[in-house]
């Protein structure tokens, strides 16, 4: 189990480093192909599926996001702003043959212009095993602050 934990606790790392670094296909390339980034807007959500969202995406959507972001039309992003993800209190629920179920707290830090925005609250990750470590086949987000007003719409992931 403590190899487990570990290998666990490296990918979120991993995940939260490529966020940072802006290495947003080596994020997406995480994800099965299948796989989905869920936001929901309260913690009691149990499905995407015909209900609003903050954020619902398979690989094709997190691929159109980046690319809108990314756009050197899109003068709204300019410039770039930074993140900066601390992900801690790892527990593995369940590691079985084929997948782990693990759930973690994060804090994300945002700055856009001189806007800094603070973000909390607990992934959920249901990880599917593969030869050279893990995939994320569903990434649920259950932000801590996500009724507040903001500003602005988020536009990278948390």
């Amino acid at each position: 189990m403590a190899d487990a934990q570990h290998a666990v606790e490296q990918f979120l790392y991993r995940q939260a480093e490529f966020l940072d670094t802006k290495q947003w296909q080596a994020w997406i390339d995480l994800f099965t192909e299948d796989g989905v980034y869920w936001m929901p807007p309260e913690p009691s959500a149990k499905t995407w599926d015909g209900v609003p969202s903050i954020f619902a995406e398979d690989k094709r959507l997190m691929t159109v996001r980046m690319k809108r972001v990314l756009h050197p039309d899109a003068w709204s992003q300019r410039p770039l702003w930074e993140t900066n993800h601390v992900v801690s209190n790892v527990i593995i629920e369940k590691d079985s043959q084929d997948e782990i179920l693990a759930r973690s707290r994060f804090h994300m830090m945002e700055l856009r212009r001189d806007d800094v925005r603070h973000f909390a609250g607990a992934y959920h990750h249901q990880l599917k095993k593969i030869a050279d470590g893990y995939r994320i086949k569903l990434q649920r987000v259950d932000m801590t602050n996500a009724q507040a007003a903001y500003e602005y719409v988020l536009q990278v992931w948390v």
